[in-house]
């Protein structure tokens, strides 16, 4: 790497710029956290809606099981599968999340590990 000198009002513009473009590290954990937070909400929310469609399967009489027309066999169709891509999505975000913390994690390793060699702009 190749150091020049960078008068002050040039390098302080360039980082005033870089730090209105990028987020700032805890920004970005307090928007992991409340994605985090979302995520286990929207996980209670399942739980609570899994219960509530177990209670109901069980309240049912068994033999009053009618068989769905076309256009509500449609909708249960869509509704599994909405419900399936919902589920990936969730894993999705799950798994994005623990490489993000992964990053954040060397980032830390990386800066304690360069502190004497900071780039001059």
């Amino acid at each position: 790497m190749m150091r020049v000198l960078v008068p002050a009002r040039l390098r302080k513009a360039v980082r005033t710029w870089f730090d209105s473009r990028y987020i700032s590290i805890r920004d970005h954990r307090q928007d992991i956290r409340d994605a985090l937070w979302e995520v286990q909400t929207l996980r209670r929310e399942m739980a609570t809606l899994q219960s509530e469609v177990e209670r109901l399967r069980k309240a049912r009489p068994p033999a009053a099981a009618p068989r769905p027309d076309g256009a509500e066999k449609a909708k249960l169709d869509d509704t599994h599968r909405l419900a399936q891509e919902t589920a990936k999505a969730l894993d999705g975000v799950l798994q994005n999340e623990i490489l993000v913390w992964q990053a954040i994690d060397e980032l830390r390793a990386d800066r304690r590990g360069s502190s004497e060699e900071q780039p001059c702009a």
